[in-house]
């Protein structure tokens, strides 16, 4: 099996030497160079043609981001953020992934992680996913699309309105995992400025990455997106997102929803999970939920399907493969046989917009 080459980027020598030689016993991973700053590792891109590429967040000379956007201008390859865990780290780490970067790993302790050992596992999952990305689907992709064009079978007006008689409200859910970042933020500017109805998003991301996620959405979005916080009333219009490090689940409580939070314990390794949420609202009674699983890999929100669509009302999309960064979270979704949509990425507003006139 041919390996997969991997530059790995820091401007800190200690950290080129421990990140390499984590990666380095692999049996599928070549550590082919290093680079110190973001100028040398275009030029080693263009030179050496790695399969994947760490890039540090924060460097002199040059840094990640700066990099990540010419390297995809110019030789466009999978690239891997490493981020400090600080509040203009991880907004650069956004900022990163909106740029075309297939993932990140948060290093545990700073800029020069000793420990990074910690994350050894995490990191190299996160390599080999990007070198079997669908990473192509992101070039060229316009992330704040407006008016969309109709793709696929709208419900006609009488179907619309005999079926809205059923339920007293909409609700949307999102589930998403690797490359979910870019995809949020193509699907939520996507979606009317007047939105009707709550949306709530897991995205499997560490703490303070959600803070600043929600943070960056919110500057790009028409209605307000933020970070979930524990017993607050549910308003309409707005997009919630789960804290890393907390499953977020809604509950009714005389007619009105709320936000609950809570630390128990991660299922199938994440905290939160889309499961978890999408679980939470099946006990909702009266309302439309219109359930969307994004690109991400694993299979997490495909229980919570089932259990929605057992409550009723319930329509439930999936990305398709052409467009999903992995397609690992949508295709175990669709494997359940429940999926009423298949959509790029594109058209998945305006199919969400159908439910919820």
């Amino acid at each position: 099996m041919k390996k997969i080459k991997v530059l790995v980027t820091d401007d800190s020598i200690f950290m080129r030497k421990l990140i390499s030689d984590l990666l380095k016993d692999h049996p599928d991973i070549e550590v082919i160079a290093t680079a110190r700053n973001g100028a040398e590792a275009i030029e080693k891109v263009k030179a050496l043609s790695p399969d994947v590429v760490t890039l540090d967040v924060e460097m002199p000379v040059m840094d990640g981001l700066e990099a990540l956007k010419r390297i995809m201008a110019r030789s466009p390859v999978p690239v891997i953020m490493l981020s400090s865990t600080t509040s203009t780290g991880s907004l650069n780490t956004i900022l990163a992934i909106e740029n075309g970067a297939v993932d990140f790993v948060a290093k545990p302790s700073g800029a020069i992680s000793l420990d990074i050992f910690k994350v050894k596992e995490e990191l190299i999952e996160k390599i080999l996913l990007a070198a079997s990305s669908n990473f192509h689907s992101l070039l060229g992709r316009n992330t704040q699309q407006k008016n969309i064009p109709l793709n696929g079978t709208l419900y006609s007006t009488m179907d619309l309105v005999a079926e809205k008689t059923k339920w007293n409200r909409s609700v949307i859910c999102i589930g998403t995992s690797t490359g979910g970042p870019r995809a949020l933020q193509t699907l939520l500017t996507s979606l009317p400025n007047k939105l009707k109805t709550p949306v709530f998003i897991v995205q499997h991301m560490p703490r303070q990455f959600t803070k600043s996620l929600a943070e960056r959405l919110n500057s790009l979005c028409s209605f307000p997106v933020t970070e979930a916080v524990h017993g607050e009333r549910v308003i309409n219009g707005t997009a919630y997102i789960a804290p890393g490090g907390y499953h977020m689940e809604v509950e009714e409580k005389r007619g009105e929803l709320y936000i609950s939070l809570n630390e128990d314990i991660p299922v199938k390794g994440h905290r939160p999970a889309v499961d978890n949420l999408f679980a939470s609202l099946s006990t909702l009674k009266k309302t439309r939920k219109i359930a969307v699983v994004l690109t991400g890999m694993g299979a997490d929100g495909a229980i919570g399907i089932k259990k929605l669509k057992e409550s009723g009302h319930t329509v439930a999309i999936a990305e398709s493969e052409q467009t999903s960064i992995v397609y690992g979270m949508p295709n175990a979704a669709v494997q359940t046989g429940l999926v009423d949509h298949i959509e790029n990425l594109e058209d998945i507003a305006v199919v969400i917009q159908q439910y919820t006139l």
